[in-house]
Formats: C-alpha cells, sequence, structure tokens
C-alpha cells in the first residue's frame, strides 16, 4: 500500500532504579505538539546518519552480536541511538568520557540545539558507549493505519549511581519516577496519559520486584529471541481497537 507511512527506525530505553516495594522506572512526558501528544512514555527516538558511524567506540557488544541480536544490519546503531537519544532527553550518559573537563550539560545542550552532532562529540571526547549496559528486550512496529510509525527496540538499563535523570525543556515537559504498578495505576486513574505500547511494557514488567531480576528478565527475553509485536487497529463503530496476533487488547490508547 502506497499511502502507508514507512515505520522510521527507533530506540528506546527503560531506565530503572531500586527501590523499597519494586524497581523504579523513568517517565517522561511528550509535548503536547510531539507525536506522542502530552503522553507519558520511555526515553526514546529515532535514528539518526550519525548513530552508525561511531561503531568504533561502542563497548561490550560486537558489530556482529548486535546484528543478530536484533537481526539487522549495522545493529550497533541501534544501541549509539539508545544511549544517545537517553542522554539528550534525561542528562543520563551511559558512557565513559576519556577526555578530561567536559562540560556535559552544555554538550547535552548543544545536541539538542542541533549545533553539535553526535559522531563529533564522542570523538572529540573520546566517549566509548556502554553498550553492554543496554539490555534489549522488545520490539514493537506501529500499526499500518497510523500516520507516524516507528519501527521501536526496547532496551532496558540501570541507572547509575553517579548521575542524576532531568528531563530536557524542549520536546520533554516533565518527568517522574514510578514503579510499573504505580504508573498504570496512574494511567487508570486518569493522572497520567499511557499509549498501548508502554502499558503493554509496564505490564510486563510489574511482576518483576527487584532490579536484579528485571535484569535477568530482559536478558531471558534476549536469549529466547525477541518477537516482533505488530499490532493492527480496527475500527468498532466510533472505538478504535487494538488487534495483537489476532487477538482483540482493549481500546486504542
Amino acid at each position: 500500500m502506497s499511502d502507508v507511512a514507512a515505520a522510521r527506525p527507533s530506540s528506546t530505553v527503560v531506565l530503572a532504579r531500586e527501590a523499597a516495594a519494586a524497581p523504579e522506572l523513568l517517565l517522561v512526558r511528550r509535548h503536547e505538539r510531539s507525536a506522542f501528544g502530552g503522553a507519558h512514555a520511555f526515553p526514546g527516538g529515532v535514528l539518526e546518519d550519525v548513530d552508525s558511524r561511531v561503531d568504533g567506540h561502542c563497548e561490550g557488544v560486537t558489530a556482529a552480536a548486535a546484528d543478530a541480536l536484533l537481526n539487522v544490519d549495522r545493529g550497533l546503531a541501534y544501541f549509539s541511538a539508545a544511549v544517545r537519544e537517553l542522554f539528550e532527553e534525561s542528562g543520563v550518559l551511559l558512557a565513559t568520557v576519556g577526555r578530561n573537563g567536559v562540560d556535559l550539560d552544555a554538550a547535552r545542550d548543544a545536541l539538542n540545539e542541533g549545533v553539535l552532532d553526535w559522531r563529533t562529540f564522542v570523538i572529540d571526547n573520546e566517549v566509548q558507549l556502554h553498550c553492554d549496559a543496554l539490555h534489549y528486550f522488545s520490539f514493537w512496529i506501529t500499526p499500518e493505519a497510523l500516520p507516524r510509525r516507528f519501527s521501536t527496540r526496547f532496551f532496558l538499563a540501570s541507572m547509575p549511581d553517579d548521575q542524576d535523570a532531568v528531563h530536557c525543556g524542549g520536546e520533554l515537559t516533565d518527568s517522574c519516577w514510578m514503579t510499573p504498578g504505580d504508573a498504570l495505576a496512574a494511567s487508570r486513574g486518569g493522572s497520567i496519559t499511557l499509549h498501548f505500547p508502554t502499558i503493554r511494557t509496564l505490564e510486563s514488567l510489574a511482576g518483576c520486584n527487584t532490579l536484579d531480576t528485571l535484569i535477568e528478565w530482559a536478558e531471558s527475553r534476549a536469549r529466547a529471541g525477541v518477537p516482533c509485536i505488530f499490532p493492527e487497529i480496527e475500527k468498532r463503530g466510533s472505538e478504535a481497537r487494538v488487534i495483537v496476533g489476532g487477538r482483540d487488547s482493549g481500546a486504542l490508547e
């Protein structure tokens, strides 16, 4: 179908930290004018050309391993995009900076403003991306009926102890740490908006009571082979329903 929008390759990071009751996850609120219209989601975004030009600065995952894991060519670009988007949106950098005296706050602002590109930042500052800190666990493709479509790889990562997460003030308008259960309850109560893939991801993570358990679950998903989730949208009167694998999964969020 020629009128179906292309699904743009994307990476999303579920950033987690240990908490008393259950691991807490970082949720960011998208700007009302964004593709996700004021909803809370996980940090992430589309791949850029520069993401495939820093392979020599990727640590912990080889190019061949990344390709095999994601079943794509240039798989390390998804890892690079995950690190970059997390840094741009939350200020958390899953990397080691080799050059002394780098102002990371200023670099993050420059990246977001488009006056600095990722490859230049990585090379000039001798940055080594911690690709092995990213645990691949899920793959979603937006339904063909929607005008904006993404082919998104989901990664889990632990929050570094020596960093703080602070949302950028442009594309994002808020951020919060919540357990999966609390986020789902907030969505049901109407205090936050969650889209369908975020809801299903939170439901999958809700059974893990520690950060170690969460990581073990994500790694088991990767070992088993991550399937592609490709929902369809079916109209039933005035209501749109999401169909996954032939099963009705509820009203479109």
